[in-house]
């Protein structure tokens, strides 16, 4: 991976381990912004023929990283949050409906779903703490009134990776449809839309898929498109968008009929480019270095005893978070010092959250384990 060092030009002054949050862009990334920018400052949209050209070919590359069968399965949206709404808001739902889900997901994939208390509908929780099967406590919760489970593929506070094949399995034989928010997962590690047999997947561009904010896939699969009422409308969610005099309407068969209004042109080259050196590299040997170097983590984490992993150990379950915490530390205070000497990285699931991309080199992780274990706190 070191012939793709200079895609990352970091300042040398930080270890940066957090691609769960917000990723840095990589120089061709930040390149395409500039171009764009200084295209658009000296000819406007003289050039939006080639503009549309690059939207296109970032559908096609969102459904090669989802596996989706085509890039008109494809939406593009705000982000992860409005994704979510726009299927919560889109079934049509009768009271004494239930939709399964985890205790511990992020707030967007929970508060969405506690809204429509108000149509009659319950959130049945599983507590992942408490769990040996995550999969299997799930689907124990489901009765002949579930009409949804939604999961993230990866957990944002710990990183247990879910098998969704599983979870997939059970919706398909159940009748029950099938939400996942991939925010933690795409670009880090293979994902397959179609061998988990997921009805909706979402994700913002911004962590693993090292994009932009601002901009989210959004992954209807055609068979249960029809089945989301639409809530938003405009002249781009129809089925022929450029033809401004039709009176006549009909919402576009494609998951363009998601997409109300203007695309984010600015967004749309970013991520393009940041997919394009993803398709370049490789999917397998990101995901391959992702988690060499969790792992590497783990081990030097399990050689101080004090320090308690809270991540899953088994390899199954792993992804490129990896949590820990410091027994009688005060991790508030942990985590500005980290900050503040470098180790960019985030304070969640009662510890401290480390997340390494695939050009993370082992002698920042070691770094950062350095700086660690200077804290005197």
């Amino acid at each position: 991976m070191s012939q793709f060092s200079d895609e990352f030009p970091l300042a040398g002054d930080i270890i940066y381990l957090n691609h769960a949050a917000v990723a840095p862009w990589p120089r061709c990334t930040a390149e395409a912004v500039e171009r764009f920018a200084r295209e658009n400052a000296s000819r406007g949209a003289q050039y939006y023929p080639r503009w549309l050209r690059i939207e296109r070919e970032l559908r096609e590359s969102l459904a090669w990283l989802l596996n989706a069968p085509s890039p008109d399965d494809i939406a593009l949206l705000k982000n992860t949050s409005e994704a979510l709404s726009v299927v919560a808001y889109g079934i049509d739902w009768r009271p004494g409906d239930n939709i399964v889900s985890f205790a511990e997901e992020f707030p967007s994939n929970r508060i969405v779903w506690e809204s429509l208390a108000t149509k009659g509908v319950d959130l049945r929780l599983v507590v992942l703490s408490a769990s040996d099967d995550p999969e299997g406590d799930l689907f124990t919760r489901c009765d002949e009134r579930t009409r949804l489970i939604t999961v993230s593929s990866v957990q944002y506070a710990r990183g247990l990776r879910l098998d969704l094949d599983r979870v997939g399995g059970f919706c398909r034989e159940n009748g029950i449809l099938f939400c996942v928010d991939a925010i933690q997962s795409l670009g880090a590690l293979p994902f397959d839309a179609q061998r988990c047999q997921a009805d909706f997947v979402m994700a913002d561009g911004h962590k693993w898929m090292l994009g932009p904010e601002g901009l989210a896939v959004f992954y209807c699969r055609a068979e249960v498109r029809e089945q989301l009422a639409l809530r938003q409308y405009g002249w781009h969610m129809v089925e022929y968008p450029g033809d401004y005099d039709r009176t006549d309407w009909a919402p576009s068969p494609t998951a363009t009929r998601f997409e109300c209004g203007s695309p984010n042109m600015l967004g749309i080259h970013a991520l393009h480019a940041s997919l394009s050196l993803i398709r370049k590299i490789g999917l397998e040997d990101i995901s391959r270095n992702i988690i060499k170097n969790t792992s590497l983590l783990i081990e030097m984490i399990d050689e101080r005893d004090h320090i308690k992993l809270l991540s899953p150990r088994d390899e199954a379950r792993r992804s490129g978070i990896v949590t820990f915490h410091i027994q009688g530390a005060d991790h508030r205070a942990l985590h500005a010092y980290l900050m503040k000497n470098g180790v960019i990285c985030a304070q969640r699931g009662g510890g401290i959250r480390f997340s390494p991309h695939f050009y993370t080199g082992s002698d920042k992780i070691h770094a950062a384990m350095g700086v660690l274990g200077r804290y005197k706190g």
